[in-house]
């Protein structure tokens, strides 16, 4: 009877902790206080980020996968805008752009870069083209960050038998471009290897030849240049599956100083591509993986998490979270 009787009080106390702790519980469970805000969208799958902050607000600009459940191959014919002012809520601003827009354009809504320059806004996308074989890049321009957004040149700004570095039919993909303080703008892109080329002020011709970037050791993809403490910053996706790895260099056109990773393979996806953004003082890093219900490679979904740096400049490895970044408003 004894037996019997402290058998059930220790059930009787086992349950009572049991009902106190959520230790164990996951973060998706009803009536859990925690909330994931990574990914940043969740209705549609975004891809290849990028990002412009322009009066108080953060646009965020990305590709549209729109492949289905299981099927294989990116499926992407547009391009998206989202807004926000404190990095949690955000504003969905449509379809801006598609490769029906560039007539020289026939499919691939690949990743792309918006930035303000002489007081408009300049979409530098890739797509393949129609009769030049191979990626290309064009420019698309507009008055407001959220468009509408025009083909600015009625061609391809550059096309696949410019760039002769390798024998490739996509290394003319993901531009990045970086206006620098003196106005000067650059473009960066490529696959393999990294390109680069001075702009012209009008924003939508090259100034100058074609460079190859030295000193960005197991370059895939994804270039992108910041600045940070006056030291220039560029990052990349690199190897595969990609992690992302930084060089640095005292001048945008290098020479570069290799750095490493800072920023591991992510869930569900064997891309990576990033952008960095400072916004009401803290820097962010944007990224995509193929965290969402039936996401993956093909499926994939925009996410932002803090960045932070040592106090000798090198940046510290990102912390991918679900929850995301804390609301700044």
């Amino acid at each position: 009877m004894r037996y019997f009787i402290w058998m059930v009080l220790l059930g009787l106390l086992i349950s009572a902790c049991s009902e106190d702790s959520t230790t164990d519980i996951p973060d998706e469970l009803p009536g859990n206080t925690i909330k994931h805000y990574n990914p940043i969208i969740k209705d549609q799958f975004t891809a290849d980020p990028a990002a412009l902050v322009y009066q108080d607000t953060v646009f965020v600009y990305t590709g549209h996968d729109e492949q289905e459940i299981n099927g294989e191959g990116y499926l992407m014919n547009e391009w998206l805008v989202f807004s926000s002012t404190d990095l949690q809520n955000w504003t969905p601003r449509g379809a801006a752009l598609a490769v029906s827009d560039f007539s020289w354009a026939t499919r691939d809504a690949w990743a792309g870069h918006c930035v303000e320059a002489n007081g408009r806004f300049y979409w530098y996308i890739c797509a393949e083209h129609k009769d030049v074989p191979g990626k290309a890049i064009g420019v698309a321009v507009s008055d407001h960050p959220t468009g509408p957004f025009t083909d600015a040149l009625g061609h391809a700004l550059v096309t696949n038998d410019m760039t002769t570095a390798i024998n490739s039919f996509w290394d003319d993909i993901d531009p990045a471009v970086y206006v620098d303080d003196d106005g000067q703008a650059y473009i960066y892109w490529g696959n393999t290897v990294c390109y680069y080329a001075k702009l012209k002020p009008n924003m939508i011709e090259l100034d100058g030849d074609i460079h190859v970037v030295e000193g960005v050791p197991n370059f895939t993809e994804a270039p992108h240049i910041h600045k940070y403490n006056g030291q220039y910053y560029l990052t990349y996706a690199a190897g595969w599956p990609e992690a992302t790895h930084y060089s640095v260099s005292d001048q945008i056109t290098g020479p570069w100083e290799y750095k490493g990773q800072f920023n591991a393979v992510v869930e569900n996806s064997p891309t990576n591509h990033q952008t960095i953004i400072d916004y009401e003082g803290q820097s962010y890093f944007i990224y995509h993986n193929g965290s969402l219900n039936t996401g993956g490679e093909y499926r994939r979904s925009v996410c932002i998490d803090s960045m932070f740096y040592n106090a000798d400049g090198t940046i510290r490895p990102i912390i991918q979270t679900r929850t995301g970044v804390k609301s700044i408003r």
